[in-house]
C-alpha cells in the first residue's frame, strides 16, 4: 500500500542527495570532541577602543530590528509538548556578522584570533579564508563573516552585549516572506530557498544586504549563508535514547515526515538535518551567524 507521505519521501531523498556534499564535510571536520558546555574566554562586552583598530575594521555593530511576539510551530514538537510555542518579542541583527565587523572583534580580543584560538573552540579551518590574523580577503568587508565556530560566534554576540538567536526564534522570522509572515504558503518562496539549498557555495558570499529584505524587515536569512544559532545541538533532541545522539537519520527517508509539524517543509528538514550534523568546534565556509537582543532597540 503507498505510504500518505510517499511525495515527502521522495522529495525528501532528493534533496537529500544533494545535500549530502555539505554534511559530508561538516562530518570530516577534526576528529576532536567538544563539550558545548565546556567555557570559551570570555570577551569583553565594553566597546573597544577605536585607535588599536586596522582602518576598515571601524565599523559599527549591526542595527537591531524589532520582532513582535508571535507563535512559533517546532517542526519536531517534543513528547507532551505544545504544537505552538509563544515567543516573547526581541531584537534581531538585520542581517549577518560581516568579515570588517568580526576583525574589530579579534583586534580586540587576540585569544580568537586565527593563530591563537584553542582548538577546543574552533577547528583547523577557523577563518581560513583570511589572508592572517587581522587581514581579510580584499573587496570582502561586507561579506559575511564564515569559518567561525558556535564559539567564537558566542563570545562575539557577548563582547557586542547581545546573544545569538535560539532556533526557535531563527525559525520563526525565517519562515517570513517579503510580503508576509508565513511565508511558506507560498511556493515559490519555498522554491526559492530549496533552489539556494542545493547551490554550491562560494569562497566568498556576496555582500550583506545583497537582496530584498523580508516580511520583518531582516536581511539574508536565507540565499547567502547558514546561521548558527545558539541551541543548534538540541535541535533534534527528541526524548528518546536512539534519536538524541546527532543526527537524526530517519530525516534521509520517508519516515523523517512522520511526526513533523509540517511534513511538506523540505527546507525546515534540511535546516534541521544541517544542525544535527554540527559539532560547537566546527567551522564551515557557508556558516555564518548574527546576534540578537532582548532589548527593543
Amino acid at each position: 500500500m503507498r505510504s500518505p507521505h510517499g511525495n515527502s519521501a521522495r522529495w525528501l531523498l532528493i534533496l537529500a542527495g544533494s545535500f549530502a556534499s555539505t554534511l559530508v564535510a561538516c562530518e570530516e571536520r577534526s576528529g576532536t570532541t567538544e563539550s558545548v558546555g565546556a567555557s570559551p574566554p570570555n570577551a569583553s562586552p565594553s566597546a573597544p577602543s577605536q585607535d588599536s583598530l586596522p582602518e576598515f575594521a571601524n565599523v559599527a555593530w549591526t542595527p537591531l530590528v524589532a520582532v513582535p511576539e508571535g507563535e512559533y510551530s517546532p517542526l519536531y514538537p517534543g513528547k507532551d509538548e505544545p504544537k505552538t510555542r509563544r515567543l516573547a518579542a526581541f531584537s534581531m541583527e538585520a542581517h549577518p556578522v560581516t568579515n570588517a565587523q568580526f576583525l574589530r572583534f579579534v583586534a580586540e580580543n587576540p585569544e580568537w584570533q586565527r593563530s591563537r584560538v584553542k582548538r577546543l573552540f574552533a577547528d583547523e579551518r577557523y577563518l581560513e579564508h583570511w589572508e592572517s590574523d587581522l587581514a581579510i580577503p580584499a573587496g570582502s568587508e561586507s561579506a559575511p563573516v564564515t569559518h567561525v565556530s558556535w564559539f567564537a560566534a558566542r563570545a562575539y554576540a557577548a563582547w557586542a552585549d547581545r546573544r545569538l538567536p535560539t532556533l526557535a526564534e531563527w525559525e520563526y522570522v525565517a519562515a517570513a516572506s517579503a510580503t508576509s509572515a508565513v511565508g511558506r504558503d507560498d511556493p515559490a518562496y519555498n522554491q526559492r530557498i530549496l533552489n539556494w539549498y542545493a547551490q554550491k557555495s562560494p569562497a566568498i558570499p556576496a555582500p550583506v544586504q545583497s537582496a530584498a529584505p523580508n516580511f520583518y524587515g531582516l536581511y539574508d536569512l536565507h540565499g547567502l549563508v547558514w546561521e548558527w544559532v545558539d541551541d543548534f545541538n538540541t535541535a533534534l533532541v527528541t526524548g528518546e535514547s536512539r534519536g538524541d545522539a546527532g543526527l537524526d537519520r530517519n530525516l534521509f527517508c520517508g519516515s523523517g515526515s512522520i511526526g513533523s509539524a509540517d511534513p511538506a517543509d523540505y527546507a525546515a528538514f534540511m535546516r534541521f538535518a544541517f544542525r544535527g550534523s554540527l559539532k560547537a568546534s566546527y567551522t564551515v565556509r557557508n556558516l555564518g551567524f548574527r546576534c540578537v537582543s532582548d532589548a527593543q532597540p
